[in-house]
């Protein structure tokens, strides 16, 4: 379980964000919706611990990560949380295993990785060099990246956003299936794959006070 509370953050020379208060559910997942700039990227980055609130805590299983030093947030994401990134932040002259095994400098066993390659349909591409690949075939290698280690948290930032509507839906449909059990938070803009998440928080709304955690199957979408 995830808990925000009384959370706000202040960049230099900008208004501050204020969050309401809002809990993530453990094995639920959870679409964070909204327009550029109302704070879904910087939430997930407190989240996991690469952001610092101005206020407020996060507080993963009853643990302030807040409180922590930055040496033991590091260490916790490391563990426990799997960040997809937008960029994918792979490495173009490496392969998709060795993209993978790279995570073994950090201490994380990646025997899994066949088997999380083939779930996402991408096994036969294992020893491509990641340049060689198309964009869905590239988040698709970062989402392995991140389930590899099977962390119970799993932040998704904007992971269709550099992929056409047809290839993000099936990179989402791909995403929510290995996450099965897990906490997944995703930020999108595109509210036509709500029907995909167990719920969907409109962030325009939840960082003006007011937060509506809607069931996906009851959302106007």
């Amino acid at each position: 379980m995830i808990e925000i509370k009384n959370l706000t953050k202040q960049f230099q020379n900008e208004t501050a964000i204020t969050y309401s208060d809002i809990t993530f559910e453990s094995g639920k997942s959870y679409m964070l919706l909204g327009a550029s700039g109302c704070g879904k990227s910087t939430l997930l980055n407190i989240i996991a611990g690469i952001l610092s609130p101005t206020s407020g805590s996060v507080i993963i299983d009853g643990e302030s990560m807040s409180q922590k030093s930055q040496k033991e947030k590091d260490k916790y994401r490391i563990k426990n949380i799997g960040y997809i990134f937008q960029d994918f932040k792979l490495i173009n002259e490496m392969s998709v295993m060795d993209n993978i095994n790279i995570l073994k400098l950090e201490g994380v066993n990646t025997q899994s990785a066949p088997e999380v390659l083939e779930k996402l349909g991408i096994l036969d591409k294992k020893n491509s060099k990641i340049k060689h690949l198309s964009g869905g075939q590239k988040q698709r290698v970062a989402i392995a990246r991140a389930i590899v280690k099977m962390p119970d948290i799993i932040l998704a930032d904007e992971p269709t956003g550099n992929l056409n509507f047809a290839i993000g839906e099936e990179v989402i449909k791909a995403l929510v299936e290995v996450s099965s059990g897990k906490t997944l938070i995703a930020v999108t803009h595109d509210e036509r794959l709500g029907k995909y998440f167990d719920n969907i928080i409109d962030m325009n709304e939840m960082t003006s006070g007011i937060v509506d955690i809607i069931p996906s199957k009851e959302a106007d979408l």
